[in-house]
């Protein structure tokens, strides 16, 4: 979740927890984006000199540690004065130097945040008797995380991880039982998305919101989804579905992609290859989050706001003045991208996603 910060017009920027002004006088691009799948990334570039300059210098600024550098813990927060959030906080990871001809010295740095500790490790090991969100709280606090978990699923035999970062790893455990993962300071997520504590925005069109495309799309809808496998201990085969009625709980709507796709094409059904169940719990879990993450993908949003530092992943949407059939509540916010130029000022742009579309009247 988002913080109220120092108030300030321009990118406020912290590093080491102390406020450094140099780096907002001469921020000159800053991009900050995230989504469902975990770790925030952060880009800024600053002017290595003096206003106004237009060549090297032989003292270049923000390049030699003094005001950041490798290894600094940077928090930067957006948004115009009173309304300010933290959109991000983590590690530079890279320096940049930028040199070229009738152009300014630039730095850029690069940073993530602290998701970036499980992406540099990769291993190869087995957990017995767990559950995914076991995992996800052995894997946080291997790296020194605390960890809040509230993704309910099966308890398996055995898991592997095959050659895999502990990112990586964690992003299949999370796609499975269809859980989010992301970092909030010292503190690893990983949790279903109802659990997921977002903000409350509502965006109109011309007003807050500058443009957006919309779409709703039946080509990855399914009727019902089947996993399949083989259960050794009962010798017999597995096989469990997902239907229609699995987005039902999330929605009291009739026209959603799953039943609409049965009414334009006849049954379509998904067989799920890519996982082999053990058991029937198992297969009815990822049966489940896979019929929902096909069904909420239905209608998607890509929009761009004027600088909205409340949006963030996990945030519901309202979408006002955009169409009857689209009008309303009930997107869920899949990526955000918080931007900052010198032309633009503050911009967002989002991606949301809601398995419904509106009767037309």
């Amino acid at each position: 979740m988002t913080e109220q910060p120092i108030a300030a017009i321009s990118p406020v920027f912290l590093v080491g927890g102390k406020l450094v002004r140099d780096l907002a006088r001469d921020c000159v691009c800053l991009d900050v984006r995230e989504g469902v799948e975990g770790m925030r990334r952060l880009e800024a570039q600053f002017l290595a000199v003096g206003a106004g300059a237009t060549g090297p210098s032989t003292q270049l600024l923000h390049i030699d540690g003094s005001t950041v550098g490798l290894g600094s813990q940077l928090k930067v927060a957006v948004g115009p004065t009173g309304d300010q959030r933290f959109v991000f906080e983590g590690t530079v990871s890279a320096v940049e130097l930028v040199l070229e001809d009738g152009s300014p010295p630039m730095v850029v740095v690069l940073a993530e945040d602290a998701l970036m500790k499980l992406r540099m490790s990769r291993r190869m090991r087995s957990w017995a008797s767990s559950t995914d969100a076991d995992l996800a709280s052995s894997i946080a606090e291997e790296h020194g995380l605390q960890a809040e978990v509230d993704a309910p699923g099966p308890t398996y035999d055995v898991v592997q991880q095959l050659n895999q970062s502990d990112l990586a790893f964690l992003r299949e455990r999370a796609r499975l039982v269809q859980a989010e993962i992301w970092a909030d300071g010292q503190t690893l997520h990983f949790a279903t998305r109802t659990a997921r504590q977002g903000t409350e925005v509502t965006l109109v069109l011309h007003r807050d919101l500058l443009s957006v495309r919309l779409t709703a799309d039946l080509s990855a809808q399914r009727s019902e989804v089947h996993v399949t496998g083989y259960d050794a201990g009962q010798r017999q085969v597995v096989d469990e579905q997902a239907g229609a009625d699995t987005i039902s709980a999330e929605t009291s709507a009739s026209r959603t992609g799953s039943s609409l796709v049965g009414r334009v094409f006849g049954s379509a059904t998904s067989i799920r290859v890519r996982e082999v169940a053990l058991g029937s719990s198992e297969a009815q879990a990822w049966a489940k989050a896979e019929m929902l993450r096909r069904s909420r993908g239905f209608v998607i949003a890509n929009g761009q706001t004027h600088g909205s530092p409340d949006l963030v992943v996990g945030s519901r949407l309202t979408l006002d003045g955009v169409g009857q059939v689209f009008e309303g509540s009930g997107y869920y916010t899949t990526s955000v991208r918080h931007t900052f130029d010198r032309v633009h000022g503050f911009r967002s742009r989002f991606m949301a996603e809601r398995p419904v579309l509106n009767e037309v009247r």
